[in-house]
């Protein structure tokens, strides 16, 4: 288990660097490299100016990623993400110019205000970790990860992801507003300088490459999960399909998630084995995006949290 303790130690120094940017947020911060050592993607909702842009710049320069952003817009075609062959006039042949997508961290901002065919180029690249230009397939990067935002108060000229290509998503996180003490320390923040256009100027030391990650990430995988907590996994997802306020309830897949990303906070704690506390930490962001209300809980006023915490308090936890 030493492995994973030095694991636990460079990921708390990954935080650290985290933190000199970030402040508050910690939650959301350990669910974002749950996702990165689960080698899965991630959904951020979260309201304008709460960070969400600056937090994924962060994590790609503290870990030594390479970094893209892309705006996803309605006039945003496939091409313009994924790359497309030009006609090179001096070679008097075709070469492939490659897209934004070909970066080990992609952030789609504002996924959701993008056309269904574009959506599609992205759940190719999500899925498959690789993308198809003029019919020939090119693979991405190793690592590779797409964090995709979306504004929750926004609606009107936005394209709702499909269930297909939310299930794609690992986790979907909540930002919320930070809490006043939080927030006064960000504003000392910049009251003393700090402007999140000038990064490189806070000198962010990177504390991994990609070559260091992937190795973590065999590291995570041998994390032990024990029958009991399996089993804790598996009555957790099924009892979503049981809940008399749910249309559809958590597939399989909902179930190998949760499974990963809790070896994953073990992980990041230092821990060889998860605990049924990792997994109720992680429920609601693997399986919130995963459910489809009744209508009924929608005119009670419920949402997919209220719901799975309440399936949570009724499932017994191993001892």
């Amino acid at each position: 288990m030493v492995a994973v303790e030095q694991v636990g130690y460079s990921l708390q120094r990954v935080e650290e660097q985290i933190g000199r940017v970030i402040i508050g947020q910690q939650s959301v911060i350990e669910q974002a490299l749950c996702a990165l050592l689960a080698d899965g993607h991630i959904l951020v909702e979260g309201v304008p100016g709460i960070a969400k842009t600056l937090l994924v710049r962060v994590i790609a320069q503290t870990l030594g990623l390479q970094f893209r952003r892309v705006q996803f817009t309605p006039d945003l075609m496939p091409s313009d993400l994924i790359g497309t062959t030009i006609y090179d006039a001096q070679s008097g042949e075709f070469r492939v110019r490659y897209g934004p997508i070909f970066a080990h961290i992609v952030l789609a901002d504002e996924v959701n205000r993008t056309p269904p065919k574009t959506q599609s180029a992205l759940l190719e690249a999500m899925e498959e970790r690789k993308v198809t230009i003029d019919g020939v397939s090119h693979a991405l990067p190793k690592p590779f990860m797409v964090f995709a935002t979306q504004n929750p108060i926004e609606y009107e000229g936005t394209y709702p992801l499909p269930e297909a290509q939310l299930d794609r998503f690992l986790l979907k996180v909540v930002m919320d507003y930070p809490s006043e003490d939080e927030e006064r320390a960000i504003l000392k923040l910049h009251d003393e300088g700090f402007r999140s256009h000038q990064l490189e100027q806070v000198g962010l030391t990177p504390v991994m490459g990609a070559e260091e990650l992937e190795r973590v990430r065999a590291i995570v995988r041998e994390v032990q999960v024990s029958d009991e907590v399996r089993d804790y996994i598996l009555q957790i997802v099924r009892r979503t399909r049981q809940n008399d306020y749910l249309l559809v309830g958590a597939s399989p897949r909902a179930g190998i998630a949760l499974l990963l990303v809790s070896k994953a906070l073990a992980a990041l704690r230092g821990r060889g084995f998860a605990t049924p506390d990792d997994v109720k930490q992680m429920a609601l962001p693997v399986l919130r995006h995963r459910l489809i209300l009744k209508p009924e809980a929608e005119v009670e006023g419920l949402n997919a949290d209220r719901i799975l915490n309440s399936i949570l308090e009724a499932t017994p936890v191993p001892r």
